[in-house]
């Protein structure tokens, strides 16, 4: 079985919080345990994270949400694209974490093993 990474980030794109799932699992699942008592301003995601759940616990939380509606919805909710802009912030984390081999193929068979070096990777971020 495969996993995947969900990772929560600051506003300068360092990694501050991680969830492993298995492969085949949405990234809407895991979003709501990601942001789960974490105070924000505004949250920014991409259009896969568009759901009415999300948006409720981002709600809760007192914060924006900033995320473009997907173009199955039937009334447009608008975001601040000046905000957006800095989404791909996360992108450029989860690139920096892939210089690092062995997060990028996956070599653990063991998911606790594969966290534990994660969790390194992302120290070794926060240090430079």
């Amino acid at each position: 079985m495969t996993t995947k990474v969900h990772m929560l980030c600051d506003t300068f794109g360092r990694p501050l919080r991680f969830l492993l799932t298995a492969g085949q699992r949405h990234d809407n699942l895991a979003a709501k345990a990601l942001l789960d008592g974490f105070r924000a301003e505004a949250v920014r995601a991409d259009r896969a994270y568009d759901n009415n759940d999300l948006r409720q616990t981002i709600a809760a939380m007192n914060a924006e949400a900033v995320i473009p509606s997907t173009r199955s919805r039937k009334v447009p909710i608008p975001h601040d694209a000046a905000i957006y802009r800095y989404r791909n912030r996360i992108e450029r984390c989860f690139n920096r974490l892939k210089h690092f081999r062995r997060f990028a193929t996956h070599y653990d068979r063991k998911a606790t093993h594969f966290a534990a070096f994660v969790h390194i990777a992302a120290i070794c971020l926060w240090l430079r």
